[in-house]
């Protein structure tokens, strides 16, 4: 008598991240052991990362094609900074350019010429804080780098009379340096962050084990006042050296490479008390510390950690998030030649910690929702997008560094270039490791996707020579009808009996259906930000004027080339995660046997988004091996 098909379920797949470092056929279904340029969606499922696009959409000629090693944005001018090239560049709210900003120059003090000023790396930390209060207070951002004096933007005129136009100071000319330094040409300081009403700075070139800090709402202001600096001789043992700095629920946190001072009443200086001293584990990177909100993380020689202070009792447990991918990441660490380059960034829209590898050209993703059972959070890996700097600005954009431009995480695409999604079950044998299985059949539900090639993959007993089938998701106008207001703002949309288009009145737009129903649908055929028109769809501007959905053409049911791009209210449209995605199941038979089994699944991310929802598969069981 012939034996029933045996089924299993993967419900979440991928929900728990990557865990390379326990027995793969322990670990529980919802682990994968790859689960490259995915995240892990508010929903659970494991999914497409966005890609970006270009913030600044023609180059700068003195940065060329190199790459943009630096931003940092100030709220209010809102300007974004860049470095590159061994200069600085500067971008004014909305514009589409970079403007060199410090090439071999900077403004005197009086801010009625120049002095030269020579950048030779691109490493730089970026600050701000308030000059003063009131109607006179003015917006300061300061930068540092290690072998540099540091710099000061703001409004330029002697003793802060802010009355010309923003520029670049060094920091002697727009203040004063500690009375510590007989020569204002030996401050220069390789750390550099605004809190509590000041600046602090720190790993000084000749001066790795003292903090020095400003006077109260004047962050130039490094040697009268209130200014003043902590030294860490007798604090860290063995000669430690200062490596970063970080504000966190009222603490000032001093991070040395194999320990963490914790200083409490950062506001009043004069109680400045150190109230905790963490040995034994320190920061290997300065770029890797970024505040959450609750927590700072931090890259240590042993993997990303967290700082959770637990407020009741002030005390400072050390948590490590990367415990799953530990081995992996400290081995990725260990080959990074030049640890100033590796950067970090907590990105709080979609609450995942980012990390930059760039030797290895990997970049941890770390999402922050909920921590496991064992204190570790949910691990992807990104290989393909590259950043060679992270920020987010004040209004919540992630910024990342690319060749010649600033990007933007954004949309499905990285620039004009698809990117791999490569997600891998760990290793299962469905509670009978002796039993030979017969692999029948798997079905994978995928969530979004528009037209794609998918392929899933299947292999037996750790052996990573795979069998794959390709299958394509659907297109077309039948595609239309279940990606609703997510994919074409359509769903729920009045139908019209005539067709318009206007930029300026773009909530009577109109896009016309495959069908020829004309649909009122908010949208523009430029990007407007300010207003909230920054979602791109892909559609056809056909000879009529008009602007229409795509249809399918060819007995492939590929869908149409699509020759323009309009801008959907991202706010007005459900989450492309939702449920008005297409969601569709892939089935195939399969074939081949084995005692262990393991499932993948591929797709190239094409401007559209694509998550996996379940995996089914149907087994029949064989004989004991």
């Amino acid at each position: 008598m012939a034996k029933p098909l045996q089924s299993s379920t993967i419900s979440a797949p991928g929900f728990l991240g990557i865990n390379t470092q326990e027995s793969s056929v322990d670990l529980a279904s919802g682990y994968a052991l790859e689960a490259y340029n995915c995240v892990i969606d508010k929903f659970g499922r494991i999914g497409a990362r966005r890609g970006w696009t270009k913030v600044n959409t023609s180059l700068n000629s003195d940065l060329a094609s190199n790459s943009v090693d630096f931003i940092y944005n100030l709220p209010n001018p809102d300007v974004t900074f860049a470095g590159g090239n061994n200069k600085l560049f500067t971008r004014a709210s909305g514009a589409s350019t970079l403007v060199t900003a410090v090439n071999t120059t900077v403004a005197n003090a009086a801010g009625t010429g120049t002095i030269s000023y020579s950048i030779t790396a691109n490493e730089w930390m970026g600050a701000s804080i308030v000059f003063g209060e009131g109607p006179t207070a003015s917006p300061y951002a300061y930068f540092a780098q290690a072998g540099h004096l540091p710099l000061v933007y703001h409004k330029l005129g002697a003793d802060h009379a802010h009355t010309g136009a923003y520029g670049f100071n060094v920091l002697d000319d727009a203040g004063s340096v500690p009375t510590t330094y007989a020569s204002p040409s030996d401050f220069k300081p390789n750390v550099v962050i605004g809190a509590y009403g000041r600046t602090w700075w720190a790993d000084i070139t000749n001066d790795k084990q003292t903090v020095y800090f400003s006077s109260l709402l004047d962050g130039t202001n490094l040697s009268s006042g209130d200014s003043g600096f902590l030294s860490l001789v007798d604090v860290f043992p063995n000669g430690d050296e200062v490596v970063g700095l970080a504000a966190h629920n009222g603490f000032l946190i001093i991070f040395g490479r194999r320990n963490i001072a914790v200083y409490a009443n950062p506001i009043d200086v004069t109680q400045l008390t150190l109230a905790d001293l963490i040995t034994d584990i320190g920061c290997v990177a300065r770029d890797s510390i970024a505040s959450t909100g609750t927590d700072v993380m931090f890259l240590s020689e042993t993997g990303v950690r967290s700082i959770a202070r637990v407020i009741q009792e002030k005390s400072a447990p050390i948590n490590d998030i990367s415990f799953n991918v530990r081995d992996e990441l400290v081995a990725f660490v260990e080959s990074e030649t030049n640890k100033e380059k590796i950067k970090g960034v907590y990105y709080p829209k979609d609450a995942f910690y980012l990390l930059t590898l760039p030797t290895s050209k990997y970049v941890y993703c770390f999402d922050l929702r909920g921590r496991l059972q064992n204190g570790a959070a949910r691990a992807t890996i990104w290989d393909s997008i590259e950043p060679t700097a992270l920020h987010v600005t004040y209004t919540g954009d992630l910024f990342v560094g690319q060749d010649g431009y600033i990007g933007k995480y954004f949309s499905f695409l990285d620039d004009s270039s698809t990117y791999r999604l490569r997600y891998y079950t760990n290793y299962f044998d469905l509670g009978s490791p002796t039993t030979l299985k017969f692999l029948k059949k798997g079905n994978f539900v995928v969530v979004g996707g528009v037209g794609q090639d998918v392929a899933l993959k299947y292999g037996f007993d750790y052996i990573n020579s795979y069998r794959s089938i390709t299958k394509k998701l659907k297109t077309g106008s039948s595609v239309v009808s279940e990606f609703n207001v997510n994919k074409y703002g359509v769903s729920g949309a009045a139908v019209v009996g005539s067709q318009s288009f206007n930029n300026s009145t773009p909530t009577t737009n109109t896009l016309t259906a495959p069908d020829g129903t004309h649909y009122q649908v908010a949208f523009k055929s430029v990007l407007d930000e300010a207003n909230g028109y920054d979602l791109p769809i892909n559609v056809r501007l056909e000879g009529d004027g008009f602007y229409h959905i795509p249809t399918t053409t060819g007995a492939s049911g590929a869908i149409e080339e699509t020759n323009a791009t309009i801008y959907l209210v991202s706010a007005n449209a459900l989450s492309e995660y939702s449920s008005g995605l297409v969601l569709e199941e892939v089935n195939s038979n399969l074939g081949g046997s084995g005692s262990i089994m393991q499932l993948g699944f591929e797709a190239d991310i094409n401007a559209a988004p694509l998550s996996v929802q379940k995996i089914d598969i149907y087994v029949k069981a064989g004989k004991t091996i």
